[in-house]
C-alpha cells in the first residue's frame, strides 16, 4: 500500500492540510468540523502554547503575546519575540505545520512523515528554503515545494490531455500572485508569474481599520491608533465585516467599551456598505490588474488565449475582484472549488500523484446558471424594462447565499414587483422566469429607498428569495422549487421567439430624455433601479456611461470578426481590443474614446476589403 503524503497550504492568514481518500482530495477538519487552521501562534497568560483559533481569539486581548502573518517574514534573517524568547520565522511556521500534522494523525489514526507544502510562485530561494526548513523542524520530510498556482490548477485539471492555459489569480491574506500555467498530459508548467509579497486581505483589513478609527476619532475625539487592545478588537471586527460584505451589501461593526471619556464608556456602532469598502480597496486591486497584464505580456498571450481563469484565496470572494477580472479578460472567473481550500486540495493531489495513487477530478456541486431579478437602470441607454441583474452567478458553489441592494425609482413608491429569472443574458427576454412576488407597504420615502434582495440556494435546488426594505425592516419572501432546472432548448426557443416578436421596435440611443419617456407607468411604479450592481455605476452614475456602451458594442463586433481575419490583421485588432478593455476597466474614458475610434477605423477598413 502506498504511503500517504500530506498536502499542506501554509498560508499567511489560514492554513489547511489535505489527503487523498478514495481517489479524491479531502481537506481534514478539526474536532469542531472546521477545515481551516488560523495561522496564529501565541502564549497564554500562564505560558501555554496556543495555535490556531485559540491564538487568534487571544490576539484581540493580548496582541503582544501573539504572532500573526509570519509567512510575510519567511526567508528574512530576523527573529520574532514570543514570551521571553526569540524565534526565527521558520520556527513559528513549524509550529503551525506540526499542528496540521497532528490533526491529520488524529483524524486518520496513523503517523505521517512526508508532505507537499505550497508557496507563492514568486517566492525566492531563501523563502522556499525557509519553508522546507520549517517542515523539517515540524518532523516532516518535504518531498515537494509546490507553487500555489500549480496546486490550484491541479485541483481543476489533475490529468488533462488537451492543452489548457489557466490564469490563476491568488489573493490571500498576506500575499498576492497571478500566474499563467500551461497544462497538458499531466505536465503543468508555469509560463509567467507576477505578484506582491505584501498585498492581501491583511491590507484590506488595515484600510477598513483606519476608516473605523477615523470615524471613532471624529465622533469622540479619541485616537485609538496607539491603543493595542481596542485596536486589536476593532481589527477583528473589521475582518468579520469584510467577510460579510463579500455576500451582503451592508455590514455593521459593533464594539462596546473601547475607551472612556469623562467617566463615560465609549462604544462603536457603524454601518459599512460594500460600495464604501470597494472604494477603499480599489487602488490595491488595480495594482493586481497591472500584474495580470504583465503576466500576459511575459507569457506572450492575449486574454482570448486563456482557457480558464481560476480564483484562489479568501480575498477573491470580494465581488469587485471578479468584476475587474471579467472586464479585463472577457470571461468569468471560476470559484467552483472553495478558494480557501483549493490550494491545499491541489497539494493533496500532488502528494497522491507522487505516492502513485489514482487521483480523480474534484466533484463540487455548483449552480449551472446564474439567477437574478428583473430591474430598471435609470442610466442605461438600452430598453430599461428588460434589464437583468444577477445575484447568484453561474458556477457558484452550493449551498450559497448572496444578496444585493437595489433602489426604488419613484417618490413614495409603495410596492416592488420581484421577478426572478435564470440565465446568462443581460437582456432578460433571453432568460427564463422562475418566480415572482410583491413586497408591499413600503415607507413613504423619496426615490432611492433601498431594498435588499437575498438569494439562498440549497444543494437540492430550492431557492429562497427574500426582499427587505432597509428603512423599516419590512420583509417578504418566496420559496422556489427546482431553481437548478436546466435552461433547456425549449426555453431558449421561447426566449428567441419573444425577441423576434419585439424585433420591429426601435430605440434611440442618442437621446436620454427619450429613454425616460420609454418607461411605462406600471414599470416605473413597480420597478427597482440598479444600485452598485453595474460596474459603470460604481464610481458615479453617468461617468463614462456613453463611452462604455459604445466601446462594448464595438468590442463585440471586433471579436466576431477576429476568426475571419488574416493573421497579419488579427494581431493589431487584438492589441487594440485588449487596450480598450483595459481602459474601460481603469475608467480612462478619454483613452477609451481614442482607442475605440482607432479600432472602429481599422474594422471599417478590414470590413471593406
Amino acid at each position: 500500500m502506498a504511503e500517504l503524503i500530506l498536502g499542506i497550504d501554509l498560508g499567511t492568514t489560514n492554513s489547511e492540510v489535505a489527503i487523498i481518500q478514495d481517489g479524491k482530495p479531502v481537506v481534514l477538519e478539526d474536532d469542531s468540523g472546521d477545515p481551516i487552521l488560523p495561522s496564529f501562534v501565541g502564549l497564554s497568560e500562564d505560558g501555554k502554547l496556543l495555535v490556531g483559533k485559540s491564538a487568534r481569539n487571544q490576539y484581540a486581548l493580548a496582541p503582544e503575546r501573539t504572532i500573526k502573518s509570519i509567512k510575510r517574514k519567511m526567508g528574512q534573517d530576523i527573529t520574532v519575540h514570543l514570551g521571553d524568547k526569540d524565534y526565527r520565522p521558520q520556527e513559528i511556521s513549524a509550529i503551525i505545520l506540526k499542528a496540521l500534522k497532528e490533526r491529520a494523525e488524529a483524524r486518520l489514526g496513523q503517523p505521517f512523515k512526508k508532505a507537499v507544502i505550497t508557496v507563492p510562485a514568486y517566492f525566492n530561494d531563501a523563502q522556499r528554503q525557509a519553508t522546507r526548513e520549517a517542515g523539517e523542524i515540524a518532523g516532516l520530510e518535504v518531498v515537494r515545494i509546490l507553487n500555489e498556482p500549480t496546486a490550484a490548477s491541479l485541483t481543476y485539471e489533475p490529468k488533462t490531455e488537451a492543452l489548457q492555459r489557466i490564469l490563476v489569480y491568488d489573493l490571500g491574506g498576506g500575499t498576492f500572485d497571478v500566474s499563467i500555467v500551461q497544462a497538458q498530459d499531466g505536465v503543468i508548467e508555469v509560463l509567467s508569474s507576477h505578484g506582491d509579497t505584501h498585498l492581501g486581505g491583511d491590507d484590506f483589513d488595515d484600510l477598513l481599520l483606519k476608516h473605523v478609527i477615523s470615524k471613532f476619532q471624529m465622533e469622540h475625539g479619541i485616537d485609538l491608533t496607539e491603543q493595542a487592545v481596542p485596536k486589536a478588537r476593532l481589527l477583528r471586527a473589521c475582518e468579520a465585516a469584510k467577510r460579510q460584505l463579500s455576500f451582503h451589501p451592508f455590514a455593521r461593526i459593533e464594539e462596546e467599551f473601547l475607551a472612556e471619556k469623562d467617566g463615560q464608556p465609549l462604544h462603536m456602532s457603524l454601518e459599512l456598505s460594500r460600495s464604501e469598502y470597494e472604494d477603499m480597496i480599489r487602488p490595491p486591486l488595480m495594482r493586481t490588474m497591472e500584474s495580470v497584464q504583465k503576466a500576459l505580456e511575459d507569457a506572450m498571450l492575449s486574454p482570448t488565449q486563456i482557457d480558464r481563469v481560476v480564483l484562489v484565496g479568501g480575498s477573491t470572494r470580494t465581488p469587485l475582484v471578479s468584476t475587474l477580472l471579467e472586464d479585463r479578460l472577457g470571461q468569468p472567473a471560476h470559484q467552483e472549488v472553495n478558494p480557501d481550500l483549493c490550494v491545499a486540495m491541489g497539494a493533496g493531489v500532488q502528494g497522491g500523484l507522487i505516492a502513485g495513487l489514482d487521483v480523480g477530478a474534484v466533484l463540487v456541486d455548483i449552480t449551472p446558471h446564474s439567477l437574478g431579478i428583473k430591474t430598471l437602470d435609470r442610466f442605461s441607454p438600452f430598453e430599461e424594462e428588460f434589464r437583468y441583474s444577477r445575484i447568484l452567478h453561474r458556477n457558484t458553489p452550493l449551498p450559497a447565499t448572496r444578496s444585493e441592494v437595489f433602489e426604488t425609482i419613484r417618490d413614495n413608491q409603495d410596492k416592488v414587483d420581484i421577478e426572478v429569472y435564470q440565465g446568462e443574458n443581460e437582456d432578460l427576454r433571453f432568460n427564463h422566469m422562475i418566480g415572482q412576488f410583491f413586497i408591499e407597504g413600503l415607507a413613504k420615502a423619496p426615490a432611492g429607498n433601498q431594498v435588499t434582495v437575498q438569494f439562498d440556494l440549497s444543494l437540492d435546488g430550492i431557492l429562497k428569495v427574500t426582499a427587505r426594505e432597509k428603512l423599516t425592516g419590512n420583509t417578504k419572501n418566496v420559496t422556489i422549487e427546482g431553481a437548478l432546472k436546466k435552461f433547456d432548448a425549449d426555453m431558449v426557443q421561447a426566449a428567441q421567439g419573444r425577441i423576434n416578436d419585439l424585433w420591429g421596435s426601435s430605440f434611440d440611443l442618442e437621446d436620454d430624455d427619450d429613454a425616460e419617456e420609454a418607461l411605462t407607468p406600471e414599470l416605473a411604479t413597480a420597478g427597482v433601479a440598479v444600485a452598485n450592481a453595474v460596474p459603470e455605476l460604481v464610481a458615479g452614475p453617468r461617468e463614462g456611461q456613453r463611452e462604455s456602451v459604445q466601446a462594448r458594442a464595438l468590442i463585440e463586433k471586433a471579436e466576431r470578426m477576429l476568426e475571419k481575419m488574416q493573421p497579419e490583421d488579427r494581431g493589431e485588432v487584438q492589441r487594440l481590443l485588449d487596450q480598450v478593455k483595459s481602459d474601460i476597466t481603469d475608467r480612462r474614458w478619454e483613452k477609451v474614446t481614442a482607442g475605440a475610434n482607432q479600432l472602429s477605423d481599422l474594422l471599417f477598413y478590414l470590413d471593406d476589403q
